[in-house]
């Protein structure tokens, strides 16, 4: 379907945030689901060409738009995205995907997040927050440094909205922070979830050695296959 560029900005260093409005068309998805885009030409090209699926990162709640957010890379997609503007056309596609916001009596949850990771949590947390579910979250979020770390004002505003979300952050190269760096792994996790750790369900979004290095770790420590719930983000 055709869709309209309606907002365009920078959330964090090197990552933009781009909502599409579907011009009076509107789509039912669930949070945590991916959409497919195709930009138009402006004259960059790659063997990747300028389709992509992406984690949808608005609400199901804010209708009629379809958001998404990425780091920006040199490949043709990216290096196009990055010169579109609002009000150019693109075609989308509607959501679909099997890694989606669990019920929410089924917690404790914990929503493990690297880098762009976030933003498939970002669109499950709006959700709860606009329909004031009673999910338990906590939210662990690893990034490089605060200037990379994407939807920060935002998040510490959600944790204000949702009675049951904690947010924990990890730096792991920022010699400025002075909270958690260390990176994600079971100690780590056990640390900020105490004796929650056996009955919490991980979702784990992320590149993909983030995403591979966090299931291995909790493999490890025993949970069974149906407590962690992995989603890798190629980063392209």
């Amino acid at each position: 379907m055709r869709a309209r560029i309606a907002e365009k900005r920078e959330v964090a260093e090197g990552t933009l945030f781009v909502v599409f409005d579907l011009l009076g068309e509107e789509v039912d998805f669930t949070p945590g689901q991916y959409f497919w885009v195709e930009l138009p030409d402006r004259g960059l090209s790659d063997d990747r060409g300028l389709r992509r699926h992406v984690s949808v990162c608005t609400s199901p709640t804010e209708r009629g738009v379809l958001g998404l957010a990425t780091r920006i890379r040199d490949t043709a997609f990216k290096q196009t995205l990055a010169q579109l503007e609002v009000a150019d056309d693109v075609d989308v596609e509607q959501p679909k995907g099997d890694f989606l916001l669990p019920a929410e009596d089924g917690g404790p949850y914990a929503f493990v997040a690297g880098g762009i990771g976030i933003t498939v949590f970002r669109c499950m947390l709006r959700y709860i927050a606009d329909r004031g579910l009673g999910h338990r979250v906590t939210l662990v979020y690893s990034n490089r440094d605060r200037a990379s770390t994407a939807f920060l004002d935002e998040l510490a505003e959600l944790e204000e909205r949702i009675p049951g979300l904690r947010v924990v952050l990890t730096m792991n190269e920022d010699p400025e922070w002075d909270g958690e760096t260390r990176m994600v792994d079971e100690a780590m996790l056990r640390d900020v979830l105490g004796d929650e750790f056996d009955a919490t369900t991980f979702l784990v979004a992320g590149p993909p050695p983030m995403v591979d290095a966090v299931v291995e770790s909790l493999e490890g420590a025993g949970l069974p296959e149906g407590q962690i719930r992995p989603d890798k983000f190629s980063g392209y």
